[in-house]
């Protein structure tokens, strides 16, 4: 059944000319629901005067070159459908993206990138590469030097491979043209994601010169943000609704109403007047990162794999059942809300009502595979640092083990019906080796998943109290289900070892 409300948003015919002053890495869907509209909300404000120099040059550093070229058929034009809920629609012609490129390993546009992002009118590089596209130890944060992507581009450092990799080449082709650096800004969900960014692109330029590696610490803006927008990706049945409304688009994104962007104000060369469209400019973004990490991702990593683990497909399924909701209200109000600085102004009970509603829109069809992908990098800071605080101050982290103990089982490949799913993360093999080894063994099992340096923190690992709790939580999941264990872990916290 079609929506009954449908509003339709397009760029306005006579529109100044657009220059890139943006270049992004990450050409992906979240980037064009999110990052994207931003943009064209400005470029549809500039219609007379100077004309807009913040178009965007997007690049596709991994994946393949069908987007790219899919793109350019349509004239890098695209449309976002915001869902609110099934009755209610905002169709959004995107055309901020001026210029796409296909840079990977084997793509025709790499020098075209890098030539790019030495321009003197390109004055800031955002991305969005995931987590592990930095690739940096989740847990202690510094370069994975050993890592083959890394190993290549540090051997050919004029031939980058990776988003660090183009970054310092491309900071080095200006330093040495006497061009003034780009600011680099992460929209990625990392915390304190600016510092991680620059930790890793000046940890890889020593690698090739000393003196360069300084000029960029000395030299580079590495501002943070903070993102935030339920972009699922795309499936048949979103192209299916989209046709129903008249959207004949292989390029088009589906994603909610709500949209939310929280930037660090440090730019040396300039910013958009990102202001007047929408996004949040702060002094310290810490708080919100902290807040939305915390609550939203990891409520969502809760979801993800004790959802799958009971053969629940998406977020939506997986909130619409009463153990699943008291769980995450048990999460935030116990667990992770007492480890937050709020932002001011921001009421806790507000927030988790808000995102439970966002939960709750069946329209998205989030699916929680696509949450549950890469966990290796992201639950140390979805979970993990809250659980080292409120261990260290004694008190209970019950549903922490429990996402732990389901994470656990998650990467074992299947669900507790036995029915087989991928297993999508950089430490995929070490996994399967480690279910392999102690399959009869939980305990076992456990403290080889705690003694996993690169995901757990020592305090966790070497806590005998938590790990038992990851093992009776383990335990009940595959004696008594996700939704009975659920009960358990709310009403005895683990504190009764009778698993």
């Amino acid at each position: 059944m079609a929506p009954n409300d449908i509003h339709i948003e397009r760029e306005p015919s006579q529109t100044t000319p657009v220059k890139n002053g943006i270049v992004h890495l990450g050409l992906g869907a979240f980037h064009r629901a999110h990052q994207a509209v931003y943009v064209q909300r400005g470029i549809n404000r500039t219609r007379t005067g100077q004309g807009n120099e913040w178009g965007i040059c997007s690049a596709n550093i991994r994946s393949n070159h069908m987007l790219v070229d899919q793109l350019r058929k349509q004239d890098l034009r695209y449309h976002v459908v915001e869902f609110s809920d099934s009755e209610h629609v905002t169709l959004r012609e995107i055309s901020a993206i001026r210029e796409a490129l296909y840079a990977g390993s084997d793509g025709p546009d790499r020098e075209a990138l890098l030539a790019r992002m030495s321009d003197p009118g390109v004055r800031i590089v955002t991305l969005t590469v995931t987590e592990k596209g930095y690739f940096l130890n989740p847990g202690s944060g510094e370069l994975l030097h050993d890592a083959a992507p890394i190993a290549h581009d540090i051997a050919h450092p004029e031939l980058p491979d990776t988003a660090p990799g183009i970054l310092v080449e491309a900071l080095a082709r200006r330093r040495s043209a006497g061009i003034a650096p780009f600011t680099v800004l992460c929209c990625d969900n990392m915390p304190h994601n600016g510092q991680r960014t620059r930790r890793a692109v000046i940890s890889l330029a020593r690698h090739r010169d000393t003196e360069l590696a300084e000029w960029i610490e000395a030299e580079v803006a590495f501002p943070s943000s903070m993102v935030d927008r339920i972009v699922p990706a795309m499936t048949d049945a979103d192209r299916q609704r989209l046709a129903a409304l008249g959207v004949e688009d292989p390029a088009a994104v589906v994603c909610e109403t709500f949209s939310q962007w929280v930037v660090e104000d440090r730019f040396p060369l300039g910013r958009p007047d990102w202001e007047a469209d929408g996004v949040e400019m702060v002094a310290d973004v810490a708080p919100f990162e902290t807040m939305k990490l915390r609550l939203l991702n990891g409520a969502h990593s809760l979801l993800a794999y004790l959802g799958a683990l009971a053969g629940i497909d998406t977020v939506d399924a997986a909130v619409a059942r009463p153990a699943f909701r008291q769980l995450l209200q048990h999460y935030w109000q116990r667990e992770a809300i007492p480890t937050l600085s709020l932002p001011d102004g921001t009421d806790a009970d507000v927030y988790t009502g808000s995102l439970l509603a966002r939960f709750g829109n069946d329209s998205l069809q989030h699916r929680l595979q696509q949450i549950a992908m890469d966990g290796s990098q992201k639950l140390p800071q979805r979970w993990l640092a809250g659980g080292v605080e409120r261990m260290t101050a004694g008190d209970e982290v019950s549903v922490t083990a429990l996402g732990v103990a389901g994470w656990i089982r998650y990467t074992a490949g299947s669900n507790l019906s036995g029915r087989l799913h991928p297993v999508d993360d950089p430490m995929a093999e070490t996994f399967a080796t480690l279910h392999r080894r102690h399959a009869c063994d939980r305990p076992a099992l456990v403290d080889a998943f705690l003694g996993l340096d690169a995901v757990f923190p020592a305090a966790l690992r070497d806590d005998r109290q938590f790990a038992q709790q990851v093992v009776d939580a383990l335990t009940r999941l595959e004696r008594d289900g996700v939704e009975a264990t659920i009960t358990t872990a709310l009403t005895l916290n683990f504190s009764d070892r009778d698993a």
